[in-house]
């Protein structure tokens, strides 16, 4: 009797241990999907602003946004650099992430100096 109370505790604690790791690894995946989607709709954003692709930035954030079940909480212009901030929720929990872009800071490429 004792080997089988002592098998049922390690079993329920196996269980345990895996609805944990299971969880812990659908929310990283899903984060990771959010980020994901922040990066394409700020890039989305960027484009619609330096007139790469019609549209007006932020609608077209959140068009991108949308496809994940995110809305955009902050859209910010500046030039052409836009910073999309996207949220959403995970189970009952409120998750917010942000992102950044535009075109590379520094001088525009060229040719390269002459020897």
């Amino acid at each position: 009797m004792p080997g089988t109370v002592a098998t049922v505790g390690v079993l329920a604690s196996c269980l345990l241990l895996g609805a944990g790791l299971l969880s812990v690894g659908t929310a990283a995946a899903w984060s990771q999907r959010l980020a994901g989607a922040a990066d394409a709709a700020a890039l989305a954003a960027a484009d619609a602003a330096s007139g790469a692709v019609a549209g007006v930035p932020c609608e077209r954030a959140a068009q991108v946004g949308a496809t994940v079940g995110a809305e955009v909480i902050a859209c910010e212009l500046d030039g052409l650099v836009a910073t999309i901030t996207l949220g959403a929720t995970y189970g009952v929990l409120p998750v917010s992430v942000a992102a950044r872009a535009g075109p590379p800071a520094g001088p525009p490429p060229g040719p390269p100096p002459a020897p």
